[in-house]
């Protein structure tokens, strides 16, 4: 069974910035991004559809408000947050047969516990690691799982929200600008145009490009993770169906105990009801189910 008083101190990453060359690259991307597409919309985009000072311009600049706080405040909160097992003093169970799903890590040197693996990048064991999350130069694992969600969730609203305002901007109200082959050989190439024309048309293009690839990537990955969380797996995991708790508490085993207003902003506090480290208690309280 699950024991509340197993429940470990969220604490937080020392070292939380990008490591790898990839990483950096991605979370310089991912930074900038957000609040730029956020100022583009605010100032070019929905001037043209709603009356400056309006209620539904305020209403959209507000959503808009909600929106890049909670992208930046997840995917901050996915950084900082340390779901590595070095954190964590381990007392292994003495029963032979739960202590067979601990593994020893040659690298770390120590016991390590069911569900955790080793990430080369952040150079430790993290807690029921999940992938490494190249945006965020973090692992996702047990303490931030949560956070890594509803960024995905708020970046996918976010970028399609953004790209079906800004269709109707380039194609319908200012077709005569944009409606042409000239702009399609742009959004081809988005990189190669601005080395020649750095025109603040073709950066709309640009911010239009980056919107309609996050909507759409967000979108695949939200997609891909789904199963594995309603399912109470995480990504390439074999016996996944140990775990399997029912989709509320494996919900749950993700977005805590107070999911249902957990989307509200990462600051409520939502407590997990597992340690994320004696996870042979689930895999027994499974078996005795089935």
């Amino acid at each position: 069974m699950l024991d509340p008083s197993n429940i470990i101190e969220m604490r937080l990453r020392r070292k939380f910035l990008p490591r790898s060359l990839r990483d950096i690259g991605c979370f310089l991307i991912m930074f900038t991004f957000i609040p730029i597409t956020f100022v583009f919309e605010v100032a070019v985009v929905l001037p043209d559809f709603h009356e400056k000072n309006g209620i539904i311009y305020i209403f959209t600049c507000l959503l808009g408000l909600f929106l890049v706080f909670n992208l930046k405040a997840n995917m901050l909160a996915c950084m900082l947050i340390d779901t590595s097992a070095r954190t964590v003093v381990f007392t292994p169970p003495i029963n032979d047969h739960q202590r067979k799903y601990w593994r020893y890590c040659s690298v770390c040197e120590m016991l390590a516990p069911p569900r955790s693996w080793h990430c080369n990048t952040c150079d430790t064991c993290i807690l029921k690691r999940d992938h490494h999350c190249s945006f965020t130069g973090s692992c996702i694992g047990h303490q931030n799982h949560r956070y890594f969600v509803f960024f995905l969730l708020y970046l996918a609203i976010g970028a399609t929200y953004a790209t079906v305002y800004n269709s109707i901007y380039f194609w319908w109200l200012h077709a005569e600008t944009y409606v042409n082959w000239f702009t399609l050989i742009k959004i081809v190439f988005p990189m190669f145009m601005l080395c020649f024309d750095m025109s603040w048309q073709n950066f709309y293009l640009l911010i239009y490009m980056l919107n309609i690839i996050a909507s759409a990537y967000s979108m695949v990955l939200i997609a891909y993770h789904a199963p594995y969380i309603l399912r109470g797996a995480k990504d390439c995991e074999r016996h996944a169906s140990l775990y399997d708790l029912g989709i509320r508490r494996n919900l749950e085993m993700v977005l805590g105990k107070r999911m249902r207003v957990a989307w509200l902003t990462p600051f409520v506090r939502s407590d997990l009801p597992h340690d994320g480290i004696h996870w042979e208690n689930v895999i027994d309280d499974t078996e005795k189910r089935r």
